[in-house]
Order: C-alpha cells, then structure tokens, then sequence
C-alpha cells in the first residue's frame, strides 16, 4: 500500500519518534524511505546579511546533515529498507511538496511539532502545511 515513505526530518524530539513509525511500516509493505531534511532558506538570509557568510553557514549545515542523517539511513536499511538520504535548502513545507511529487512517494510521515514553536505560533507549522497541501496521504506523529 504504502511502498515509498517521505521522512521529513528536522532532527527534535517529535521527528527521532516519527522513525519508529516509519520502521513499523515496513510490516505493512513498504519498501523505500527517502530521509528528508531541509535548510530553511529564510533563516539563513535573516540571520547573514553577508552572502559568503550565507554561503559557509549553508555548508556547514549541509555537512551536519549529512552527519546526523548517516545513522538514521543506516538503521532504516538494517530494518530492510532501500533507504537514502535528502538534503535541501529552500522553504522546508514548499520542499516537502516538491519532493513528494518529484519522489512519487505513497506516504509522507512527519512529526506534529518541529524544533522552532514560536515560528509554529506564528506562522503555522510545516506539518500543517503539508497536510492541508499534499496531494498523497500525510500520517502526521504527535508529541
């Protein structure tokens, strides 16, 4: 039913307890995870007004990614998953849906809260987001 999963990751609390959900839906069929995390492009710009300071803030982010998700696609393998990596900069609910469609995924798995709760209030959250936007199923993981 579900054979490819979309994990949105920002790294909290909320997201490590969504990977348990993932790797239980390998029972029900699932064969692929592609792991998600996204750099938000408007906080990089807010917090660096110098491009090149941009630019380095960017790739040490990027290399943090790839450090943080290594593990994380390493135990969805160990589960029997073909599972890999994503990592992109851009406005992260408009990349989610990006991906979805580009990934033609059956599934977006994503936690109910991310790191940033004071933005969430603001301006309403990513995971909101998606669920109102995605064209596919959204199985959305609470606190």
């Amino acid at each position: 039913m579900f054979e490819k999963i979309l994990y949105p990751t920002d790294f909290s609390d909320v997201s490590i307890k969504v990977l348990g959900y993932v790797k239980r839906l390998r029972e029900t069929g699932t064969q692929e995870v592609v792991a998600l995390h996204v750099i938000d492009r408007k906080s990089l710009d807010f917090l660096f007004y110098d491009t090149q300071k941009s630019l380095d803030a960017e790739t040490e982010l990027i290399q943090r990614a790839q450090q943080d998700l290594a593990p994380i696609v390493d135990e969805l393998n160990r589960c029997g998953f073909s599972a890999r990596a994503r990592i992109e900069t851009a406005d992260p609910f408009r990349e989610i849906l990006r991906i979805e469609e580009e990934e033609d995924v059956s599934l977006i798995v994503i936690g109910s809260h991310g790191k940033s709760n004071i933005e969430e209030m603001l301006l309403g959250s990513v995971s909101e987001n998606v669920v109102r936007k995605a064209r596919g199923p959204v199985l959305v993981v609470k606190r």
